[in-house]
């Protein structure tokens, strides 16, 4: 199964313009590329969509905003 990027989540997420809970986010993470898509970063791999959520809120990608986070352009590393 091919694995989709972090950084194409982080993508969704910019292009909505809306806050997220980590809840909120796994849902449309699942809604938009399915409940069996499997995600990487440059230091992990073969995630679901709640592992990716903890792991993007680890290394500290998510902006605290009303009602929950968002991210920004400054927070996708470019490699």
């Amino acid at each position: 199964m091919q694995q989709i990027h972090g950084h194409e989540v982080m993508e969704m997420m910019i292009n909505s313009q809306k806050a997220y809970t980590e809840a909120s986010l796994k849902a449309n993470i699942d809604t938009k590329f399915g409940e069996q898509a499997r995600f990487y970063v440059c230091t992990a791999e073969n995630m679901d969509s709640a592992e990716l959520v903890q792991c993007l809120k680890g290394k500290g990608k998510f902006v605290p905003a009303e009602g929950g986070f968002t991210t920004g352009r400054s927070h996708v590393c470019s490699h």
